[in-house]
């Protein structure tokens, strides 16, 4: 699987989602001038979120909507949108962490962790990206809750916050589940040597 990171990342095909993944490396660059340290390390992570999904070779859809909503949920952070627009929060917990929960499942099923989606039982490949859904949320809370007590105590953390958000984390996953048999069908990996 690692053997064929680099050479489908390199891959002579343009997708649309490449012109995401440029507009997302100047926003990098933008919200760190505009919006100072903490949107760096924002940005950074979306960084390495719109890029492991052309690593992956994933459907063109799927790569699209990865790269969007990760791109989205970067600004949402660096404007502040989490907390000044109501439900912004679940929803992009839903449909990102949805998303990531999926992206997560392929690499599962790449080094035979999961069975693959379009083979295996449904229910199974949905009740795994259900856990894929909360691992990646609980893995951004415990984020969350260290860049408040050690970066910037504005980043918002709460209780019910949290629930909150995991809940919405396991639903996305739960969605993402059901689709996992197309969105990890066809997809463009390009192993070495070729």
């Amino acid at each position: 699987m690692i053997a064929t990171f680099g050479p489908t990342f390199l891959r002579p095909r343009f997708l649309v989602a490449d012109v995401v993944r440029a507009l997302t490396v100047v926003s990098l660059v933008v919200a760190v001038i505009g919006w100072g340290g903490t949107s760096f390390a924002v940005m950074s992570l979306c960084l390495l979120g719109v890029v492991v999904p052309r690593m992956l070779g994933l459907r063109p859809v799927f790569d699209v909507l990865v790269c969007v909503l990760v791109l989205v949920s970067g600004w949402s952070s660096v404007l502040e949108w989490y907390t000044t627009v109501f439900l912004w929060d679940k929803l992009i917990h839903v449909l990102l962490t949805g998303l990531l929960a999926a992206v997560l499942y392929v690499i599962g099923s790449d080094v035979g962790a999961v069975p693959a989606a379009p083979d295996g039982h449904r229910v199974v490949v949905a009740v795994l990206a259900v856990c894929a859904g909360l691992a990646v949320g609980a893995t951004w809370e415990m984020g969350e809750w260290l860049g408040h007590n050690f970066v910037d105590s504005s980043i918002f953390v709460g209780y019910d916050d949290t629930i909150g958000d995991l809940a919405a984390d396991g639903f996305g996953g739960l969605l993402a589940g059901f689709g996992l048999p197309w969105l990890a069908a066809r997809r463009e990996v390009v192993r070495a040597g070729r």
